[in-house]
């Protein structure tokens, strides 16, 4: 009886196992034909509520739901709930996360996501579009595809960084001795001590506090964080620098799409170039209010001689960059 109880007990564990395991799995298949979707993905992203990023995640998980007769469920977690933007990644490569919004980070990977955000390798929107749909952008994303395991369905556009200061700063002798923070990316410390600043690395939740103090002179970052971060109240001046214009990928497992019939695969891709076009619509219509509210906070906007701090930029990123990243710098930043 002793061993009969032991064998059971054991039979109950390996159930258990099995079924632990078939329920993590991404995009499982349901048994149960006309009980719900049959594949359900997990988005992941580290956003808020708010931001253009999760409202066009939302509509992405609507418009594949009608894309695919409902047969694909997109469940959509922001504020990093599944945790942080590398270990997402890691976490769709292990099968646990179905998908995710990244961009430079990839770098870890390969080094041509590093070419998502190059200081002052984009000049605007339409030339972002160039790259991005062009031979560049393939072959970074076929880089993505072949040495991380994650496929692109879509791209957005960054908002652009730009310099924060309490004194105007219109041309790079300008920058002098000022004490900037940066975070801590060596291509831009070495882009910003190149225009002859003093660029301080420092964490972003201690940026506040180091201006109020006057430990930095200085920050930069697109609008939106300008303004979340409440930089408006210790810094005057929002020199239009533009100095990265970038964009990330929403991507999903390559694994996930592959386990995707033909007709779910098409559903999935046209779901994402839809998104891809509502988040742009979004995109720019959120730039302009951004910059409204930043004025309405008392910040005054500089213009700035761009083709100046382009030009004395860039032996610093070149240096800076691999010699397969160069290549492709090199041909983003031809004109038409």
């Amino acid at each position: 009886m002793k061993t009969l109880f032991v064998k059971i007990g054991r039979w109950i564990s390996v159930a258990c196992l099995v079924f632990l395991a078939v329920s993590i799995l991404p995009g499982c298949r349901k048994e149960t034909p006309g009980a719900g979707p049959e594949y359900v993905f997990k988005l992941n992203h580290l956003a808020n509520t708010d931001h253009v990023w999760h409202k066009s995640a939302l509509f992405f998980a609507e418009r594949i739901k009608t894309l695919s007769g409902g047969r694909i469920e997109v469940k959509v977690y922001p504020n990093e709930q599944l945790g942080n933007e590398i270990d997402t990644i890691n976490s769709i490569r292990a099968g646990t996360v179905d998908m995710t919004i990244t961009g430079e980070s990839m770098q870890n990977w390969t080094s041509l996501a590093g070419l998502c955000a190059v200081p002052y390798a984009i000049t605007d929107s339409q030339h972002l579009t160039r790259a991005v749909d062009g031979p560049v952008g393939k072959q970074i994303e076929e880089a993505i595809r072949s040495k991380i395991g994650l496929r692109p369905i879509a791209w957005f556009q960054r908002g652009a960084r730009n310099l924060t200061s309490n004194r105007p700063i219109r041309h790079p002798d300008d920058l002098q001795g000022i004490i900037l923070r940066v975070p801590n990316v060596p291509l831009f410390i070495q882009t910003w001590q190149h225009l002859g600043a003093k660029p301080t690395p420092m964490a972003f939740g201690e940026v506040f506090t180091a201006l109020q103090q006057g430990t930095v002179q200085a920050q930069e970052n697109p609008y939106a964080l300008i303004l979340s971060a409440g930089f408006y109240e210790v810094q005057k001046y929002c020199n239009q620098t533009e100095h990265v214009i970038g964009w990330v990928y929403v991507v999903l497992g390559e694994k996930q799409y592959q386990a995707l019939p033909p007709d779910l695969q098409k559903a999935v891709l046209q779901a994402g170039r839809e998104m891809q076009q509502y988040h742009q619509q979004i995109f720019e219509q959120a730039q302009a209010e951004l910059v409204e509210k930043l004025k309405q906070h008392g910040m005054t906007f500089v213009e700035v001689d761009k083709e100046a701090f382009r030009q004395k930029a860039s032996q610093a990123v070149l240096s800076a960059l691999t010699e397969e990243q160069r290549d492709l710098y090199l041909q983003m930043i031809e004109k038409p």
